[in-house]
């Protein structure tokens, strides 16, 4: 779940773009496509050429979810810590307009680099 209050959020690891294409496919508009998907142990996020959107399983059964979508349009700032020699994760700090923090962590075999310049593509045109 995303807290805006700590700004943190589970550790990440990248998995296939199917693994969220259902439960987001009714909420991208049209020329909207997944680029990268990331799962924690039941939330996960997605990358789209448009925006993140963060995906909050709810409950015991996990039926309900919540879905944030953060467009690329509204990032003021971000930073990256890459992974290092004892920490192998990676840290991706993303400052949104109105919002304030949001804070991912993914593990070691996550290319935080590509993240990094594709968020790059879409905020700096």
């Amino acid at each position: 779940m995303i807290d805006f209050n700590n700004a943190s959020f589970i550790k990440l690891n990248m998995v296939g773009n199917d693994a969220f294409s259902s439960q987001i496919m009714p909420i991208l508009i049209d020329g909207e496509t997944i680029l990268s998907s990331y799962k924690g142990i039941r939330d996960g996020v997605v990358f789209t050429n448009k925006r993140i959107i963060a995906i909050n399983v709810q409950g015991i059964t996990g039926k309900k979810k919540d879905f944030t979508s953060m467009p690329y349009s509204k990032i003021q700032v971000y930073s990256v810590e890459t992974s290092g020699v004892f920490d192998m994760d990676s840290e991706l700090e993303l400052w949104f307009s109105g919002v304030g923090k949001v804070k991912f962590e993914f593990t070691s075999n996550s290319n935080v680099s590509e993240i990094c310049k594709s968020i790059s593509n879409f905020v700096l045109k």
